[in-house]
């Protein structure tokens, strides 16, 4: 096995091959993670925000929106298919009727916690073999990467 891995990476720099590593992990993570999500009855997409106000009860749509960096209207539409499927509870602000607050329901809430559930068990088992000692290491040099993705990113902001 490590006579083939060093054929196949004849020519690639490693830094290629960790970013290839990187890049495939992100990837089999998000179709995992979506097939076990789906199980719950909610899209991604409302999936998402139905986490994010359950963190944040009683956020006004306005709130969430930002929070997320997505347009209200986005954030609207993902709101009246949770409402719809009885995951949400939206009231108006008796101050302010442009705002509305949202309320997790006890159907959302059970959906809140099936998915904590998927990702403790998948963080486990994505770990299962490494040692706190090598998460560590890993989390330090992924930090490191994400840096110079920042430094990156502003360079092009200021551009």
């Amino acid at each position: 096995m490590e006579q083939s891995m060093k054929n196949k990476s004849d020519g690639v720099s490693t830094g290629k091959r960790i970013l290839h590593e990187i890049i495939c992990f992100a990837m089999k993570h998000r179709t995992i993670m979506q097939s076990y999500l789906d199980k719950t009855g909610v899209y991604q997409a409302q999936h998402h925000l139905l986490m994010r106000i359950s963190h944040n009860c009683f956020a006004s749509q306005k709130d969430l929106a930002e929070s997320m960096e997505k347009s209200p209207a986005a954030v609207a539409v993902s709101l009246k298919k949770l409402e719809k499927g009885g995951y949400i509870t939206r009231t108006t602000d008796q101050e302010d009727n442009r705002l509305n607050h949202i309320r997790i329901t006890g159907k959302g809430d059970e959906v809140v916690e099936q998915s904590r559930q998927i990702f403790i068990t998948s963080e486990q088992r994505i770990f299962q073999g490494l040692t706190k000692e090598e998460q560590s290491s890993l989390l330090r040099l992924l930090h490191k990467l994400n840096a110079n993705l920042a430094g990156m990113e502003e360079e092009i902001r200021a551009k």
